[in-house]
């Protein structure tokens, strides 16, 4: 007996017609979307401040406007978390929509994730539920069931779950399904979107990724005949990194041992997932809360042609008055230009202010005042990007763990019943796994100073403040390599962001992967935007590019 789940949504503003391509493009039994990320939370924090029945995914009303008669038709569950702060309006929305299009279908919700009445001084502050209460909806008949912060990967658990008949002991299947879900909640990343070898295939428009589960746990990641993209082994080996950390993959139905997930291509655009082993989830959840940390203003200063370090002196000197009285003043200067330039473009460097400070006047109308004084009295050719806002506000994002018994988890049924879902009967500390034996090192030989990426991928991401970067070799021999050159202080050498940094080295032999935590490179989260690549998308692209001694016989 196998479940198909689709997913047609990795983020709150992904591709509008996924939703419609996935329910006709081939069979289906429930559908996903995911529509949350810690910097979603923030915005429909702020969105809620304004309306407060706003904070919800309004993009997937539109979406479903268009999709729930064909959905229906199809007999298509629908799985969502664009509930996000508010599920119980969205369900709400969703059946006033049903009644007005004349569609008989039964939606509920799941609740019990916010706790901002426990944190006064967050905007938005939400547990990570796990996929129960989901479950709980569908066995009960639901259509359509609609979330707010469960795990991505509680998208396909609560299903899976509700099809299988899967009890919450069932450690090593409701694994399988983490690992699933995990693949299919960024929707076109795992079918080459954002992929080290995009070359390998056609990605102009990739489909979106749908598992076949069955009742062990086990899968096969594909997607629908004739959609863009690919899916072979490294898609999803990339994507089984992405945003993840050591061999324990911990949530709060089950904990998943990344190191027991063996990958095989199963035919074109089919890769099978078995042997993935749970463990019972640790004794709490993570909270993640979004806070209002301050305002933040940005001017991005051009210097063109000759004297590059000059000009970008003089600008400081100058600006240096008006940004006394500022909490946090950062200056980077890129060098874009290049000697002797075809173009003006090429010819210039940018030079990239950030201010931070409590008070929006600081980083508002003083700064902004004192740049654009300088248009006529400063280096030649001064110009500036963009015009000097008034400061916006920028948010922070920080974690913390409370007991499962801390949410009152709900799953909230068509006709108003409520069915509270217990907490997880088993739990276990999360601790460490030691680190396997490395495979035995290439015998010496000649070697080429080259990039790292003629011979590994990566994909990098953000957790809070914390970017991980994972890094896979494509043969056993590149593996070989890889896993003895790589350590945690090359890292650091090729990577020099993070040098006063820590980071911690992860060693997956099955997925022939290392994977690396850097503490502290992102700030404050993704809304605190603290470096020039906020969410640390291309850290891992910028490694590929990197050059180590490797040996010949590789390249």
């Amino acid at each position: 007996m196998t479940l198909r789940i689709g997913n047609a949504s990795g983020f709150y503003g992904d591709r509008f017609d996924a939703m419609r391509d996935m329910l006709t493009g081939g069979d289906l039994d429930v559908l996903t979307g995911d529509y949350l990320a810690e910097l979603t939370m923030l915005i429909l924090g702020r969105d809620r401040l304004k309306d407060p029945v706003a904070g919800y995914a309004r993009t997937f009303l539109r979406q479903l406007e268009d999709c729930l008669g064909l959905a229906h038709e199809r007999g298509v569950k629908i799985v969502t978390n664009a509930g996000g702060l508010n599920p119980a309006g969205l369900a709400d929305a969703v059946r006033a929509l049903a009644d007005r299009l004349g569609i008989p279908v039964r939606v509920a919700h799941v609740e019990g994730d916010d706790l901002t009445a426990a944190h006064p001084h967050s905007l938005a502050a939400h547990a990570y539920l796990g996929g129960f209460g989901i479950a709980a909806c569908l066995r009960a008949g639901a259509d359509v069931v609609v979330t707010g912060r469960v795990t991505d990967a509680a998208l396909v658990t609560g299903p899976a779950a509700a099809h299988f008949g899967w009890k919450e002991t069932d450690h090593d299947r409701l694994a399988g399904a983490v690992v699933a879900g995990h693949v299919l909640e960024c929707g076109a990343q795992a079918t080459g979107g954002n992929y080290a070898f995009f070359r390998d295939g056609d990605v102009r428009r990739p489909g979106f990724p749908l598992a076949e589960l069955h009742d062990d746990g086990s899968c096969v990641i594909t997607k629908h005949p004739g959609t863009g993209g690919f899916v072979d082994v490294g898609t999803v080996t990339a994507q089984l990194l992405y945003e993840t950390a050591g061999a324990r993959y911990a949530g709060p139905d089950v904990t998943a041992r990344l190191d027991t997930v063996r990958l095989a291509q199963d035919g074109p655009d089919r890769v099978r997932i078995e042997g993935v082993r749970g463990e019972a989830p640790p004794p709490t959840l993570k909270v993640g809360l979004n806070k209002l940390g301050g305002f933040r203003n940005e001017i991005v200063f051009v210097l063109t042609g000759l004297d590059i370090e000059a000009k970008a002196a003089l600008v400081r000197e100058q600006m240096e008055p008006a940004l006394g009285k500022a909490a946090d003043v950062r200056w980077e200067l890129a060098r874009t230009d290049r000697p002797d330039a075809p173009t003006e473009e090429t010819a210039s460097a940018l030079l990239r202010l950030v201010v931070r400070d409590p008070d929006q006047e600081v980083v508002g109308r003083v700064l902004s005042g004192a740049a654009v004084e300088l248009a006529l009295a400063s280096y030649p050719g001064f110009h500036v990007l963009a015009p000097p806002g008034k400061g916006s506000p920028y948010g922070v994002f920080e974690e913390v763990y409370v007991p499962h018994g801390a949410v009152d988890h709900v799953a909230v049924l068509h006709d108003g019943r409520r069915i509270p879902v217990p907490p997880a009967p088993d739990t276990a500390v999360l601790d460490e796994v030691p680190e396997p034996p490395l495979p035995e090192p290439l015998p010496p030989g000649p070697t080429r100073h080259a990039p790292l990426g003629l011979v590994a991928g990566a994909r990098s991401g953000d957790k809070g403040g914390n970017a991980n970067v994972g890094v896979w070799a494509r043969t056993d021999d590149a593996w070989r390599w890889l896993a003895h050159e790589l350590t945690a202080d090359r890292f650091r050498q090729v990577i020099p962001e993070s040098r006063p940094l820590k980071v911690t080295r992860h060693v997956l032999p099955d997925l022939r992967a290392l994977n690396f935590v850097v503490e502290g490179i992102l700030g404050a989260g993704v809304a605190d935007r603290h470096r020039f690549d906020p969410q640390a998308k291309a850290l891992g692209e910028w490694l590929r590019s990197r050059h180590l001694d490797i040996p010949e016989a590789l390249l």
